[in-house]
């Protein structure tokens, strides 16, 4: 497949009577865009604001976020499966809203939602603190169940994207990249010299709240199965997840996964990327051993060299990473793990649930368990009434002085599981 993305960047939000993308601005008919969300009833209310970069703004509790594009040439369409029909993505032409984003906020869903700073420490750690972001704050309708209220959300921010990326159909990109993703056999002509490497990408997929969606279908009933990874770049994956915010993959992250980028930069010059694997990290020893079964199996079938595996989440998905990691590694197909760290505010704890020798290429995302002081910022989009009960949170952790103590869980992105974040050790 082959695979066009043009980048429009967007270096302003305002609303206005009309929306369109107009010499890098992004202007929002409002009235418009509201009606179109509360076209679902489960949507009583829904409240706009931006915060740019560097604005004394806090926003919270996150939900998810995600980035606007549309198909222009090509079949299928943006998000298969849940906004457009299902029909295979990933070729063609693709228009991005670049340096923007949508965040989708309001009453909480999941305790493991998190917070974006703008400004100040806590915008250190989130990428979303660079973005321009157009920040939804919803109402719901009494007595939905938290599975309801979730879905609800996550279908308007992605209704949201849709409706904002359709505006850029005819915008001349800025730059174009483009991504060529060959057959076996074809890439094993092209570059028979290149060790082949391929990714496997482990998806959250607990139930409860802690799921993610492939071309609509939810995960965790799925087998473990090849993917071509330019259909991620066309939403073929997206968030259904609350899981700690700092190592939530959001919609935002699939989109722009930068294991994929990486791996396609190096195409061609020190390997030849062959494959990506979606695998699911779901609950039950059973189901963790047919997949990591599966998973080791299509790396030997596919004939690679290595693989990168990327988890998400902590705990529970530990045993996921460390048997996928060794299985591969006992195919003979050698391995690099990213994880993050759970390991005490002193640092000092076992920093994953499940450990094996056969993981010695480990890249980490950082400690999660790191504690820190947040500033009082100006301005809240959201309802701070919650950064008690998040994770990384905890009774009375707002001082007199407004400043909130909190583990840096409690931060979207921080220790982000792609190496979407700028943490590490050495």
């Amino acid at each position: 497949m082959t695979l066009t993305i043009g980048n429009i960047r967007i270096t302003d939000i305002v609303f206005g009577g009309s929306s369109k993308v107009e010499n890098s601005t992004l202007c929002i008919n409002t009235g418009e865009l509201e009606a179109l969300l509360k076209a679902d009833e489960r949507i009583c209310g829904v409240k706009f604001d931006v915060a740019k970069p560097g604005e004394s703004t806090r926003i919270t509790p996150v939900k998810d976020v995600i980035e606007p594009r549309t198909k222009v040439s090509g079949p299928g369409g943006i998000f298969p499966g849940v906004i457009a029909k299902v029909g295979t993505v990933g070729s063609g032409v693709t228009h991005v809203l670049k340096g923007m984003a949508v965040v989708t906020v309001g009453k909480i869903v999941g305790f493991q939602e998190g917070i974006i700073d703008m400004s100040g420490l806590g915008a250190e750690y989130t990428p979303f603190s660079k973005t321009i972001n157009l920040v939804l704050d919803f109402e719901v309708a009494e007595g939905l169940t938290p599975y309801d209220h979730e879905q609800a959300l996550r279908l308007a921010g992605l209704k949201t994207a849709t409706y904002l990326g359709d505006l850029a159909k005819t915008v001349t990109p800025d730059e174009e990249i483009v991504y060529e993703f060959l057959p076996m056999a074809a890439g094993i002509k092209k570059y028979p010299d290149l060790p082949r490497v391929g990714y496997v990408q482990m998806l959250q997929s607990q139930g409860l709240l802690h799921d993610t969606y492939v071309y609509g279908v939810d995960m965790k009933q799925s087998l473990t199965t090849i993917i071509c990874p330019t259909e991620i770049f066309d939403g073929a994956i997206i968030s259904g997840n609350c899981v700690s915010a700092c190592d939530k993959n959001t919609t935002y992250h699939h989109q722009n996964n930068p294991v994929i980028e990486d791996l396609f930069a190096q195409h061609g010059k020190t390997l030849n990327f062959a494959a990506m694997i979606i695998t699911n990290e779901n609950v039950y020893l059973a189901d963790k051993e047919r997949s990591s079964d599966w998973t080791a199996k299509l790396t030997k079938m596919l004939d690679l060299d290595g693989v990168i595996i990327s988890q998400e989440g902590f705990g529970n998905p530990d045993t996921d990473l460390i048997m996928n990691c060794k299985k591969i590694e006992a195919e003979g197909v050698r391995t690099v793990i990213i994880t993050d760290e759970y390991a005490g505010r002193d640092g000092t704890s076992q920093s994953l649930a499940d450990v094996d020798a056969a993981a010695d290429a480990v890249v980490t995302g950082g400690n999660a368990n790191e504690v820190i002081t947040l500033p009082k910022l100006d301005k809240v989009i959201g309802d701070l009434s919650y950064v008690d009960v998040i994770a990384g949170g905890f009774e009375n952790n707002t001082a007199a002085d407004g400043s909130i103590v909190v583990e840096i869980q409690a931060i979207i992105g921080a220790t982000n599981e792609l190496g979407f974040n700028k943490m590490s050790a050495r």
